[in-house]
This record gives structure tokens, C-alpha cells and sequence, in this order.
């Protein structure tokens, strides 16, 4: 049975990641602050080791377990708090993969694999992003992601740790809260859940590739004996607007769902799909749920 570390495992995807990994024989150790996660996300057989990834305590608590493989999930993952906040984000973002980098380092992880985002793109004029296209991140979110890549790189290069970087689509499912790295499908159904009418930011017509979270969680293990040392998209490479988002909802909602317009919001981006064909050559690995199916799940999850 090898040894895993997961950071941020007591959040959305990461507790989804930690209860695959389990049932595929790991021991997992967890490395959550529980700023955003929860204690009760995780599978009862997981270690929790409650600590701040930029921490020395973070850095030795790897160090002594000497995994096979640390999934660094922990993140600041909110766009406009990255804003508000640049340094805090910087910090958590950049500092803090690099202790858990050099603890890693430190003792000898055969893997580390990275969660990125498609939001290192920033607002290309492009239908559907590939892994070499430009990177112009418009928020500190993204452009910290982005600096945190490029640290993992040299690491790989000064250090021989070898690594995987996947930049993820719009993650959605069962257990996403509408704050923190909760997005619109948390956000809606959470609106649902309270009786109000949704939100949507513009026209409705800005789409994004939605990709739930059992898909990615399935990318992430398949990283752990795949994909040396490259960046792959996690995506389903189809385009959904949150107009049509809407129209799903009410396929499993009813149709009395009202909504409500506002501005725009500074940093995000209109639209964005990102090609998943890398992924599907070199991770061995397809999402299995497209929108339809995976929204219904969603659904079902909150209102049961």
C-alpha cells in the first residue's frame, strides 16, 4: 500500500480525490488548515493533519511521512478575493507550493502532481485552448497558478522530481459550496436551495467547460503513473453557457425558476473550453459525465 499526501483533501475536489485514492488501497494523509474544507468531507480512513500548507510543520509532517506521491490541492481558489488580496493569494499560492515542493524534494516524493486552472489563459480569442497556447492571466488567481507552474518546472529540472500540472476546467458536483472555489453550479443551487431567484453576471451568454468533480478526481489518480513532467487539460472540451445552464436546471427543477441580471464581474473570464485530446492519449483517462447527466447528480445531491 503506497503512501499518498493530499493537500486541501478536506475540500471539494480534494475530499472526492482522498475517498478514490482509499478505495483504490492508498493511505492517505491529508494536509488541510480547514480554512475552507471540512473535517467531515473526509473518508473516516484518512489521516487528518491539521496545518497551513506555508507552515514548517506542514514541511516537516511530509518530510517524516516520505510519501509515494503528494496531490498538491491547497489553494486560495477564489478569483475575486485574489483581487482584494494579491499578497495573500501570492502567498498561498506560490509560497506555499514551494514548502510543500521542497518538502517533497526533501523526502524524495517519486510524484508531485499539480492542480492548475484554465484560468492562466486569461480571455483568449480562441474557441477551444490548447496546453501551448498563451498564458495572460487576468486575476491574481491565475497568474499565481501560473507562477506556481513554473516553480514545480524548475523543480523538476534543478532536482529531479518528477511531476504532473493539470489545469482544470469548471469543476462542479456534490459537496461544492457556493463560496471560496464554489462556482455557478454551487452558487445556483444554493440560490434554489434559499428560494431566491439566480444571478447571473452579464448576458448569460459567457460559457465555460464544466467538469465534474468524480472526472477529475479520476484525472488526478491516473497522474500518479502518468503524464511525466507535462501539463494536461481536465475537460470535457465542450462549451456550456450559463443561459443553458439555467434551461438544465429547470429540466430538474421545474420551470418556475426566476432570474435576475447584473454587471459583469472584473477578472472574469467569457469564455473558455479547453481540449482534453492530450489527456485522453497520455492519461490513459476520459471524463465519464457529460453536463446533463453530471448537473442531475449535482442536483440530487442538494435537494435529497
Amino acid at each position: 500500500m503506497n503512501t499518498v499526501v493530499v493537500t486541501g483533501g478536506a475540500g471539494f475536489i480534494g475530499s472526492h480525490l482522498v475517498k478514490h485514492l482509499i478505495e483504490k488501497g492508498h493511505g492517505v494523509h491529508v494536509i488541510d488548515d480547514l480554512s475552507v474544507g471540512k473535517a467531515a468531507n473526509l473518508h473516516p480512513d484518512a489521516v487528518l493533519h491539521q496545518k497551513d500548507i506555508r507552515t514548517p510543520s506542514a514541511f516537516d509532517t511530509i518530510v517524516s511521512l516520505r510519501p509515494d506521491t503528494v496531490f498538491h490541492l491547497a489553494a486560495q481558489a477564489d478569483v475575486q478575493h485574489s483581487i482584494r488580496y494579491p499578497r495573500e493569494d501570492m502567498d498561498i499560492n506560490v509560497l506555499g507550493t514551494l514548502n510543500i515542493l521542497e518538502a517533497s524534494r526533501q523526502s524524495c516524493v517519486r510524484k508531485f502532481v499539480f492542480a492548475s486552472t484554465s484560468g492562466v489563459y486569461g480571455n483568449l480569442e480562441k474557441d477551444l485552448l490548447e496546453e501551448h497556447d498563451s498564458t495572460v492571466p487576468i486575476s491574481f488567481y491565475g497568474l499565481s497558478k501560473y507562477a506556481a507552474e513554473h516553480v514545480i518546472r524548475l523543480y523538476g529540472e534543478l532536482f529531479d522530481l518528477d511531476w504532473t500540472v493539470l489545469r482544470f476546467a469548471n469543476v462542479y458536483g456534490p459537496g461544492q459550496t457556493s463560496k471560496g472555489e464554489g462556482g455557478v453550479v454551487a452558487i445556483f443551487l444554493n440560490q434554489l436551495r434559499q428560494g431566491v431567484p439566480l444571478t447571473i453576471n452579464g448576458d448569460g451568454e459567457q460559457t465555460r467547460d464544466f467538469i465534474y468533480v468524480e472526472d477529475v478526481a479520476s484525472a488526478l489518480a491516473a497522474s500518479q503513473t502518468a503524464g511525466a513532467r507535462q501539463i494536461f487539460h481536465v475537460s470535457t472540451g465542450e462549451a456550456t453557457s450559463v443561459n443553458r445552464l439555467v434551461e438544465l436546471l429547470r429540466e430538474n427543477h421545474g420551470s418556475n425558476i426566476q432570474c435576475i441580471h447584473r454587471e459583469d464581474r472584473a477578472g472574469d473570464i467569457r469564455h473558455s473550453r479547453l481540449s482534453n485530446t492530450r489527456a485522453l492519449t497520455h492519461l490513459n483517462w476520459q471524463p465519464a459525465y457529460r453536463i446533463g447527466e453530471g448537473l442531475k447528480r449535482t442536483y440530487q445531491s442538494f435537494f435529497r
